[in-house]
């Protein structure tokens, strides 16, 4: 029988490029839990990747935060795989209100930890329970400083400190229930269908229109912010390569972009695509938008020496997702 692998928040971006690369990559049959917040944008991603339809694939609609219906454990099955995605991940919203943040990236990465520790002992031994975080939990890296798996954390904003605590309670079920977990930390993420509140598609949609786009920078307004971005697909291809490989329960591998990328060169590269000009302005990051950090960096070297690379670079990446975006224009669009 083909393996069964829970996605959670299967709807939303990155998720729904990780189902699709399971789809295309293996014969798996794929259980989607998603609570369709604004952020997934219904079932429009799955349709237009041309999924939901597909009876390997089973949609169900269902909040985290709370523990899941008889119905729902029923639907799911037994599963050999959980990568546990779903979340809460715009870091404005949660400055302006953290509670929602609380409720789906900790007391949600409870609930889907207990389901998943509920199915190990009682119905089916779990191969990996995969927990899906960023490189914010580490905060700011100064210049030359490259984050690796299990440093100190230092949050400084709400989004990153509840993507902590998930961490923290994955690795409390590691250690205390011998959970076969992997935590992952990813960086800057892009691709098709992002939502357009994201920077990239922001950026595309200012410079389409003629506006000023707002480029965050250091206090003197001349040191753009900068990040490692990858594209979803590469990070799809990364997270089947780990749930192939043995690792211990609690491991943490980064999972990083190519190339460090300051967002002004990012913002004219987008313009350049898009044969338009780019009308910028440079701005304290501190004093516009506290809570946010001028530069995000990881270390990508335990994942190489695992045998893991990007299949594609960054500007080609970037070029396809841009001309793709130019293409389609209804997922520039808030609806």
């Amino acid at each position: 029988m083909p393996e069964r692998i829970l996605v959670t928040g299967g709807c939303g971006f990155v998720a729904h490029h990780f189902v699709e690369h399971i789809l295309k990559a293996t014969d798996w049959e794929v259980v989607i839990w998603d609570k369709l917040t604004y952020a997934s944008c219904g079932f429009d991603r799955l349709q237009d990747i041309q999924c939901f339809d597909d009876k390997r694939v089973t949609v169900l609609t269902t909040d985290i935060a709370a523990w899941p219906s008889d119905g729902v454990l029923k639907e799911t099955g037994l599963v050999d795989y959980v990568v546990h995605m779903a979340a809460e991940t715009h870091v404005d919203r949660s400055i302006e209100d953290a509670a929602p943040f609380v409720l789906s990236n900790v007391l949600g990465t409870l609930r889907v930890l207990s389901v998943a520790r509920w199915y190990h002992v009682n119905r089916h031994p779990l191969s990996r329970f995969v927990y899906f975080s960023t490189d914010e939990v580490f905060g700011p890296a100064a210049p030359g400083v490259l984050h690796k798996e299990g440093d100190p954390y230092h949050c400084t904003n709400p989004y990153a400190a509840t993507k902590a605590g998930g961490e923290q309670m994955a690795l409390a079920f590691a250690n205390c229930y011998r959970l076969p977990v992997l935590i992952t930390h990813c960086m800057n993420v892009f691709g098709e269908r992002q939502h357009p509140e994201k920077f990239i598609p922001m950026v595309l949609k200012k410079v389409l229109a003629g506006e000023e786009v707002t480029i965050h920078a250091d206090a003197t307004c001349t040191v753009p912010g900068s990040r490692f971005y990858i594209h979803a697909r590469n990070v799809a291809g990364a997270l089947l390569f780990l749930l192939e490989q043995e690792t211990e329960p609690g491991e943490m591998v980064n999972i990083v972009g190519q190339q460090e990328v300051d967002n002004l060169t990012l913002a004219r590269l987008i313009a350049k695509v898009a044969g338009k000009d780019l009308k910028y302005k440079l701005v304290d990051f501190h004093s516009s938008r506290p809570g946010h950090d001028l530069r995000y960096a990881l270390d990508g070297t335990k994942l190489a020496r695992m045998g893991w690379s990007p299949p594609m670079g960054f500007e080609e990446s970037l070029t396809k997702t841009v001309q793709w975006m130019l293409d389609h224009p209804r997922w520039l669009r808030e609806e």
